[in-house]
């Protein structure tokens, strides 16, 4: 598989982690949690950040690893390296949407 197609599973990857991630938070939301009033902020921000943030910071970060090691090393260690990087980041985003959705559920501001 050359860069562009790995470039583009990590995008859809990272699109399904974000959505996947936001769906089960924004249920409550969307069905009217508080007194019935939907919020609409989890439409126009929050999806938006994760389904596209998610896969914007880890094809980053694939792309700079596949970047730093340039010529260095056999082509399953560059690969080998960029695909770790890039579930690790898959990883720490997931990891950092579900923060952002425990922080939410708890009446702090994310932020």
């Amino acid at each position: 598989m050359d860069g562009a197609g790995v470039g583009c599973l990590l995008a859809f990857l990272g699109a399904c982690v974000g959505f996947g991630v936001w769906l089960p938070g924004a249920r409550a939301g969307l069905g009217g949690g508080f007194e019935g009033e939907r919020e609409w902020s989890l439409l126009y921000v929050e999806l938006p950040v994760m389904v596209l943030g998610v896969p914007a910071l880890t094809l980053a970060s694939w792309a700079l690893v596949r970047a730093a090691m340039g010529g260095r090393g056999g082509r399953w260690a560059r690969v080998a390296v960029s695909a770790g990087t890039a579930v690790a980041a898959l990883v720490v985003l997931g990891l950092a949407c579900l923060a952002w959705w425990a922080a939410r559920d708890a009446g702090r501001t994310p932020i």
